[in-house]
């Protein structure tokens, strides 16, 4: 990001995994021993490492007296963090206790959106996923998101890598991209199959009115260059 300095960063979302208020392993030996707060925790040391070197670039630019560094921070919330929300409203009690505020995304100077908003920059609409229709559910390929939604969109949530452009009639380029994963582990409930994905994060260079131009960085890219 210092490198770069690209004007936004947006994250997409699950940057918080809470493991601890999963639905789907409940009661299976692989949920022992996890607990919200370690999940809390360990996204905050997350978001300390990932900001550190901006701290530490505007930090040196402060000594000496140059210009500092300030990207806009744009968050949407994802489905993991939603957990959080989601158990509160399972259970009433645990209002006040559990909260997504918990996280301090904002604290840390991110433009916080809730889950499923649409947030729209440039004229590319940003969201953790988009849904199909009115079941909610999300859509599963990047062609499908660009005729459900008829312009430029981006969404995580989803393993691996897909981009699909069309163009419109006056010849304005519109392109849908998924890409949900920037992480380095492999998933339990995927296979060894599952598991071979692409993974990283994209750049996207001379945005305006929903036109740009892609540049895909993998993380195996980013361990050999910066390891």
């Amino acid at each position: 990001m210092v490198e770069k300095k690209p004007d936004k960063v947006i994250c997409l979302g699950d940057f918080a995994d809470m493991p601890s208020l999963s639905s789907y392993d409940q009661g299976k030996r692989s949920f022992e021993g996890r607990r919200y707060r370690d999940d809390v925790e360990a996204s905050h040391e997350a978001m300390v490492a990932f900001l550190t070197p901006l701290w530490e670039f505007n930090e040196k630019a402060r000594r000496n007296k140059e210009k500092q560094y300030h990207p806009e921070l744009i968050l949407t919330l994802g489905n993991h963090e939603n957990r959080i929300n989601r158990a509160v409203n399972d259970s009433a009690q645990l209002e006040g206790v559990l909260s997504v505020d918990d996280l301090g995304y904002e604290s840390y100077g991110w433009d916080v959106h809730p889950f499923l908003d649409v947030v729209v920059v440039d004229g590319i609409a940003y969201s953790h996923y988009f849904t199909t229709g009115l079941m909610g559910r999300p859509v599963t390929t990047a062609a499908a998101c660009l005729a459900k939604k008829h312009m430029s969109c981006v969404q995580g949530h989803q393993q691996g890598l897909q981009i699909h452009s069309a163009y419109k009639a006056d010849g304005a380029q519109l392109t849908s991209i998924i890409a949900g994963s920037c992480y380095e582990h492999d998933e339990d409930y995927m296979s060894s199959q599952g598991n071979k994905h692409w993974r990283g994060f994209l750049m996207l260079h001379d945005v305006h009115d929903g036109e740009f131009d892609i540049m895909p960085v993998s993380l195996k890219y980013i361990n050999q260059r910066y390891a």
